[in-house]
């Protein structure tokens, strides 16, 4: 992450900054060693969510937080819009701008938490946090990061898997009481936000990838009005 994009305005080439990273890490280096594990984590393909909500879109500026292995800012790209993508795990950054390259689109690559990014306010005609692995405070500063970055009259496109919220903690270390979901993103929304789609839905999967499993997703689409 270089100076520039700590100061709010992103690197604009395919090729990834040197390493700076901004946030936890020890975040940072769980997701490294999750993305290590496997030559490829995700499908490879864009979110289905994703795919559906943008069709009615004119192509802007986007966020893509929790960016991952590349799909949807590649997608995003094709489809002409202005993309930046933030992601903790820079093994996942690699691997992405690697896969911008080989399409040919231009992509900022952001190497931050979300929370300490320092991205321009008001700024993104979208941001999409497709399934994002949020870390919930007591002062909801990722719910609140999320919605600061949308400019006026831009959208918030928030999707996770149904049923994540509910579940007991698990002994891999997995509580869903630590992490931000749709419910309380929405729980932040003012009267200068209209909800255009609340809903769980079936889920449209990319074949192959972790998450393959899960059937429904919660699908949360917002405007900023002003």
């Amino acid at each position: 992450m270089t100076d520039n994009i700590t100061a709010g305005s992103p690197a604009s080439d395919t090729s990834l900054p040197g390493d700076g990273y901004v946030g936890d890490p020890a975040v940072r280096a769980e997701w490294d060693n999750r993305y290590a594990d496997r030559q490829q984590l995700w499908s490879g393909r864009p979110n289905g969510a994703l795919v559906a909500e943008v069709a009615g879109l004119t192509p802007g500026r986007v966020l893509d937080v929790g960016c991952g292995e590349g799909a949807d800012a590649v997608w995003l790209a094709r489809g002409g819009w202005d993309v930046t993508a933030l992601e903790v795990s820079g093994v996942a950054l690699e691997r992405a701008a690697g896969h911008a390259r080989d399409a040919g689109v231009a992509v900022r690559w952001i190497h931050a938490a979300l929370t300490e990014a320092a991205l321009p306010p008001a700024s993104f005609d979208l941001v999409s946090a497709q399934y994002p692995a949020l870390l919930r405070t007591p002062d909801a500063s990722a719910e609140r990061a999320l919605l600061a970055a949308v400019a006026p009259g831009g959208v918030l496109l928030l999707v996770h898997h149904a049923g994540m919220d509910t579940q007991q903690a698990h002994d891999s270390g997995f509580d869903p009481a630590d992490y931000v979901w749709p419910s309380m993103v929405a729980a932040q929304l003012t009267d200068d936000w209209k909800v255009e789609v609340n809903e769980q839905r079936p889920r449209v999967a990319p074949d192959g990838g972790a998450g393959a499993h899960h059937a429904d997703d919660l699908v949360l689409h917002a405007r900023r009005l002003r």
